[in-house]
């Protein structure tokens, strides 16, 4: 059965990190590459970043560059996201998606003073 599992979302103030995790299971996770997206109240999912299967590659949305680094560690089977310097805008939930199509559950983030 396949599982993607995110944790780490939570409240933080403007300027404040916050270290989201992916757990995966159920597939070969380190031949797939993997992505995270968020969707805020009102607006349509947008992709933040990805990262290839080998984590030789990544890409970023313009608004994340510079301040959000994904990452990979696939003997731990997992995906990680660092956001820095976080603003009220980066509010939204969270969720990571595997190449071959499945997605986790989401986790929020919250970004306010």
């Amino acid at each position: 059965q396949v599982q993607l599992v995110e944790s780490g979302g939570g409240l933080v103030q403007p300027g404040g990190s916050l270290r989201l995790s992916c757990v995966a299971s159920g597939f070969t996770f380190s031949r797939y590459a993997m992505s995270w997206y968020r969707q805020a109240p009102g607006k349509e999912r947008e992709l933040v970043a990805r990262i290839t299967n080998t984590g030789e590659s990544t890409n970023y949305a313009d608004s994340v560059k510079g301040r959000f680094t994904i990452s990979r560690d696939n003997a731990r089977n997992t995906a990680y996201l660092q956001m820095n310097s976080l603003k009220p805008e980066d509010t939204a939930v969270y969720t990571c998606k595997a190449a071959i199509g499945f997605w986790g559950q989401g986790t929020q983030v919250t970004v306010s003073s």
